[in-house]
């Protein structure tokens, strides 16, 4: 990563004299970093406060390389350009003025940068720009923050989109899921109807044949059994024997 692959960076940043004795209160300043168009390699930064302090500095590859060397980041040149860029980022970032001009002002500046307190400080020397290039840099300025937030502008819509295409996405799927619910909800129901039956028929079988087959029951066949087949039959109903038994009497002889 180097810093062409850089977005250009905007920001607040605190404003401070060096001097004790200065306390003439200070404008709100705003500040650019980001590559020269027609060299990546080099780095553009801007400071205004779009009254009369504009500052300016340019870093091409090798002033940046000495730049590590004197704040001493060793590694790959990746970490050197993520520890600037995140410095840049964090809230210790702050512009150091001191001496007085003729005109309205600071003489010199310095855009002081540190990740967090007890690291590296990073320091960079600003250039005061008067009149015409101080004019062309606040113009400059002006344009590269429309363009971020022209980007800015067009990446919210994008994203808007975007949710209201997953929001209709995910109303779908939820009816999709009722319906798909409701119609599991029905299959279940007649099939539970469906068991509820058969378990009443089944239970109504099984409570008449255990009737059936109750010992009281089969007692109470056995014995009505018992008692037919044991039945004496009435004299009355007897078979009658009818004719008189014949046979020679001693006396009749």
């Amino acid at each position: 990563m180097g810093f062409e692959e850089m977005e250009p960076l905007f920001g607040q940043l605190k404003a401070e004299w060096s001097a004790t004795h200065r306390t003439s209160p200070l404008e709100t300043f705003l500040f650019l970093v980001g590559v020269l168009p027609n060299d990546p390699s080099t780095l553009h930064i801007q400071v205004s406060d779009f009254h009369s302090n504009t500052w300016e500095a340019l870093m091409s590859h090798n002033q940046l390389e000495d730049m590590r060397d004197s704040i001493g980041i060793g590694g790959p040149w990746s970490d050197f350009v993520e520890y600037v860029i995140a410095s840049i980022k964090s809230d210790n970032l702050k512009l150091a003025m001191e001496g007085e001009t003729k005109s309205e002002g600071a003489a010199y500046a310095k855009l002081i940068a540190q990740k967090a307190k007890g690291m590296p400080l990073v320091s960079i020397s600003l250039v005061k720009l008067v009149e015409a290039d101080a004019s062309e840099a606040m113009a400059n300025f002006s344009l590269e923050l429309y363009k971020a937030y022209k980007n800015m502008h067009i990446s919210l819509i994008n994203e808007q989109k975007r949710s209201c295409q997953l929001t209709k996405i995910i109303a779908a799927e939820q009816e999709k899921n009722e319906t798909l619910q409701k119609q599991l909800d029905t299959i279940l129901f007649s099939k539970k109807k469906k068991f509820e039956k058969m378990s009443e028929n089944t239970s109504d079988g099984v409570s008449i044949r255990s009737s059936q087959d109750s010992p009281d029951k089969q007692a109470a066949q056995t014995t009505a059994s018992t008692k037919v087949t044991n039945r004496v039959v009435p004299a009355y109903r007897r078979a009658k024997v009818r004719g008189v038994l014949l046979q020679d009497s001693e006396d009749d002889a």
